[in-house]
């Protein structure tokens, strides 16, 4: 049966489903993540279509991400800044560009060994947990009063390596802009500590 023209979705008179129907599955997931719609990578496109007419199209977007990141965050806590999304500028890197965006704790990569990037505080704090990783500096390389480039610590008792607060270390990671790129799992489904820091105005991370 051919698509009736217009919003078939009731009370979401700004929605046009026909304007969404004609976008591919990739322009509907930015929309859906624009319109905080989570877990996007499995939908198909009919499943996009009718979620995005549901949340309003993604129109007023910012109210409605910012109410379920309060809920999914207690109040907002937990997310920065910018809300867990990636801070772009001159100098981002392809590396950046191809990684999936993560912007809470309840998305999930898209398959084993996935590039991922994320400025959110609570996902960086938990995958670095989870690896037993604290928060540290290298000592030397203080910017005045700020901390050195940031680093995590998988040993421990590192002699290179000074620990510090979560808040130091996302205090000194807002105020230079930084993205954080990851690896959940390695492509053969081991657990991956890889990770890197990433100022989109290439300064010193």
């Amino acid at each position: 049966m051919a698509d009736k023209p217009g919003n078939q979705t009731p009370n979401t008179p700004d929605v046009s489903e026909t304007e969404l129907r004609g976008m591919t599955v990739d322009e509907l997931r930015d929309k859906a993540k624009e319109a905080g719609i989570g877990s996007t990578s499995t939908m198909k496109k009919d499943e996009l279509v009718r979620a995005l007419a549901e949340a309003g199209g993604g129109r007023g977007g910012a109210d409605a991400e910012g109410e379920k990141a309060t809920r999914r965050t207690g109040g907002g806590e937990g997310a920065g800044p910018d809300g867990g999304r990636i801070r772009t500028g001159s100098g981002t890197s392809d590396s950046l560009k191809y990684s999936q965006e993560v912007t809470s704790p309840e998305d999930e990569p898209e398959r084993e060994g996935r590039s991922l990037v994320t400025t959110h505080h609570e996902v960086i704090r938990k995958w670095a947990e989870e690896r037993n990783g604290v928060p540290a500096t290298v000592p030397g390389t203080e910017h005045g009063d700020s901390l050195g480039v940031l680093r995590i610590d998988f040993g421990g008792d590192s002699d290179t390596l000074r620990e510090v607060s979560w808040d130091e270390w996302f205090a000194t990671f807002d105020e230079r802009r930084l993205n954080f790129i990851y690896q959940e799992q390695r492509s053969d489904g081991r657990q991956s500590t890889f990770f890197q820091l990433e100022n989109p105005e290439r300064e010193d991370a």
